[in-house]
């Protein structure tokens, strides 16, 4: 998949075990219209399919990491469709990818720079790690086109910052600084501009160096955010099942035996 094209707003790159995906639409700061979340969604399931990734980065081309939704020429989805009811582009499109990615079995990190802004925040919190440039804001602007968050940003928001951070964000709309981000426990890393895609590179390679251990455990931490105590650690112990049948424990528990650098394979 090593410089593929999928649709021409998203472009994909193999560097060693990492597979990166740019949102690449520059002139509309990357807004995720249908084309752009076609090609999204196509990179995202090659990469999951594709042995050789172990862990995908997702960022954006130019000035910016996501927009949000295509509100030129319809919306992108948001005006009302005639009968009353859901969003279909919610439901057919964004719900299905966001969903996908909590359910992946291999790590993800987002390089935020620019603007992350409404859906496109979303895009950026539903990865494992989240490094933005010291430049980068995220943004829920629905408040000032009279809608409301969307793409999980309203489940999401209230478990990774609390209720009185979250009703801020949405309910004011202003800008949130990566560093306040950061402050705030949103993101993971803020680093000068020229240093954002080496910091990404840096985390998603211990991602992709580490055992197949990494996916079932970025999905455990997932699954606690709905589940209750004794879910929770009756899943650890089916997951741990899982994990320890891998080679990568073999050879995890035999170099720690050894004491020497556990080389793992992702199986």
């Amino acid at each position: 998949m090593d410089g593929a094209q999928t649709p021409a707003k998203v472009r994909t790159e193999v560097r060693g075990k990492i597979g990166i995906i740019t949102l690449n639409d520059p002139a509309t700061l990357n807004a995720a219209g249908a084309e752009l979340m076609e090609g999204l969604t196509a990179a995202f399931e090659g990469f999951v399919a594709d042995p050789a990734v172990r862990a995908i980065v997702i960022t954006g081309e130019g000035r910016g990491f996501c927009s949000g939704a295509n509100l030129s020429g319809g919306g992108g989805g948001r005006l009302a469709e005639g009968a009353a009811g859901p969003n279909q582009s919610l439901l057919k499109v964004y719900n299905p990818f966001v969903s996908a990615v909590r359910k992946s079995p291999k790590p993800l990190v987002a390089a935020v720079n620019g603007v992350a802004a409404g859906v496109g925040a979303s895009l950026a919190l539903i990865c494992d790690l989240i490094v933005a440039a010291e430049s980068a804001y995220f943004l829920q602007a629905f408040r000032r086109i009279g809608l409301v968050p969307d793409g999980g940003a309203t489940y999401l928001l209230p478990r990774l910052v609390g209720k009185a951070r979250a009703m801020e964000l949405t309910l004011l709309g202003e800008k949130l600084p990566a560093a306040t981000a950061l402050d705030w426990g949103l993101i993971n890393r803020c680093v000068p501009d020229a240093e954002l895609m080496a910091a990404a590179m840096a985390l998603a390679t211990q991602l992709a160096d580490g055992p197949l251990s990494l996916g079932y455990t970025r999905n455990l931490i997932w699954a606690s955010m709905d589940a209750a105590w004794h879910e929770q650690i009756e899943a650890e112990a089916f997951v741990q099942g899982d994990a320890q049948r891998t080679e990568d424990a073999r050879e995890g528990i035999m170099a720690f035996v050894q004491k020497r650098q556990a080389e793992f394979k992702g199986r």
